[in-house]
């Protein structure tokens, strides 16, 4: 048999409220990749906000094609081989190539390869395969915010395969595949705090939904691309307003929604971690908005509708690590922190210069980053505020800043590498608007 390798307590009965529950997770976060579209395309200006919209739709093709073939594998098949991995970075691209293997069955033909969950449960594994996609997917659409109104789209469409392959992927089996990052008995958490009795680490790192592996990651791309592939035409000359701003509000609401695919789902089955997941992404998303309206109204002298949807998602974004483990108190008094810091955030490609168009860095990654370290002093079971020593605190900062390192660098690799096919358009091109010079479309026919 194809799977004869693999053990047999990994055959089992699915159970179908879990799969029924993980099916509509699945789809609530492959919506969150349009709905950035039109968050992004309303941010845009209107000569470009095709494009824009086109950079996520076009992660979206690509990614998932990837997934399908090897992606899955790179990232998770150790986990279901019982095979090691390769030095805690990736598993074997090649060992379910295609996913036509997570349809195998036993003997009995009765069982099914099933994930099991932190809940125990039995998820057919083609169910997991095809969650992680949906995550896979957004984490690259995140990125082309960075980069709006003055990349090739085939430049664009080719680097989201080899960054998805080189950087995603084995970040993915690193945080969430008993990688270097996870709380492996052989990872960086455990050489650091040493291990339990189960061979695993005596304090593990926390990224219950992608803190580290979307967020921070997806936002130290961004950065690195803004600064290698450069400005835009009158960068820090002329105002560059959102073009629509219904299409923006539409755009937070749809993420807001899909979301929650996106973190209770997480919890792997419906149960008492999915829910108060829920419940921490409401309450944390709702004290961003609040958070980024006060620095607005303090700073500027008005709430903008802009600054609610950016608080949405800054406040979306910083609980994702955290929302299966404070308590949801600690989810509004991080949603403020974390929407108050934004709102600050997006300064920065002013301050320090590199043109971040649509604030990938002031939200995800700022967001991302008090996401991922303030599990050490809010979570209820080893935070520092809850009577937690400072190991799961120094344990989040070290995760966050290898994930740093490693994106930033392989990023920077394939940027540079891409760079004799050209990543940007030319200047009439786009001072004419990359909509007309890439697609041949216009978003508004105005007569």
């Amino acid at each position: 048999m194809l799977l004869a390798s693999v053990p047999d307590e990994l055959f089992g009965k699915a159970d179908t409220g879990t799969t029924a529950w993980m099916l509509m997770s699945a789809a609530l976060v492959l919506l969150m990749t349009p709905a950035l579209a039109f968050f992004y395309g309303g941010l845009s200006r209107q000569k470009s906000v095709l494009n824009m919209m086109m950079m996520s739709i076009g992660s979206l093709g690509v990614v998932s094609v990837i997934y399908v073939l090897w992606g899955y594998s790179t990232s998770f098949s150790g986990s279901l081989s019982g095979e090691n991995d390769i030095w805690g970075l990736f598993d074997n691209p090649f060992k379910y190539f295609g996913l036509s293997q997570l349809l195998e069955t036993k003997e009995s033909g009765a069982d099914t390869l099933i994930v099991q969950t932190a809940a125990g449960s039995g998820l057919p594994a083609i169910v997991f395969a095809g969650f992680q996609l949906t995550f896979a997917v957004i984490t690259v659409a995140l990125i082309s915010g960075a980069l709006a109104e003055r990349v090739k789209f085939g430049t664009w469409l080719l680097f989201t395969a080899v960054w998805t392959t080189i950087v995603y992927l084995p970040l993915a089996h690193m945080v969430w595949g008993n990688g270097l990052l996870s709380g492996a008995g052989d990872g960086i958490a455990a050489w650091m705090f040493g291990t339990n009795d189960e061979g695993k680490a005596n304090v593990a790192p926390i990224d219950f939904a992608g803190g580290t592996v979307v967020h921070i990651n997806a936002g130290i791309a961004g950065l690195v691309l803004a600064i290698i592939v450069g400005k835009r035409l009158g960068f820090g000359k002329h105002s560059y307003r959102p073009h629509n701003i219904p299409f923006v509000m539409l755009g937070a609401a749809l993420l807001w929604f899909g979301w929650f695919g996106f973190n209770a789902g997480s919890a792997g089955t419906a149960n008492m971690t999915a829910g108060l997941a829920w419940v921490n992404t409401t309450v944390a998303t709702a004290a961003a908005m609040l958070g980024w309206l006060a620095v607005e109204k303090f700073r500027d002298g008005h709430a903008t509708t802009v600054g609610a949807a950016s608080g949405v998602v800054a406040g979306l974004v910083a609980v994702t690590p955290a929302c299966a483990d404070i308590s949801p108190i600690g989810a509004i008094v991080l949603g403020i922190v974390a929407g108050a810091a934004a709102a600050f955030g997006v300064g920065l490609k002013t301050r320090f210069g590199f043109d971040d168009s649509l604030d990938v860095v002031g939200v995800h990654l700022v967001a991302g980053l008090i996401g991922t370290v303030s599990v050490g002093f809010l979570g209820t079971k080893t935070g520092l505020f809850y009577g937690g020593d400072y190991k799961q605190l120094v344990v989040q900062i070290v995760i966050a800043a290898v994930a740093l390192a490693f994106t930033a660098i392989l990023t920077a690799a394939i940027a540079f590498a891409l760079k004799p096919l050209g990543w940007r358009i030319d200047k009439e091109s786009e001072a004419d608007g990359i909509d007309n010079s890439e697609h041949a479309e216009t978003a508004y026919d105005l007569v």
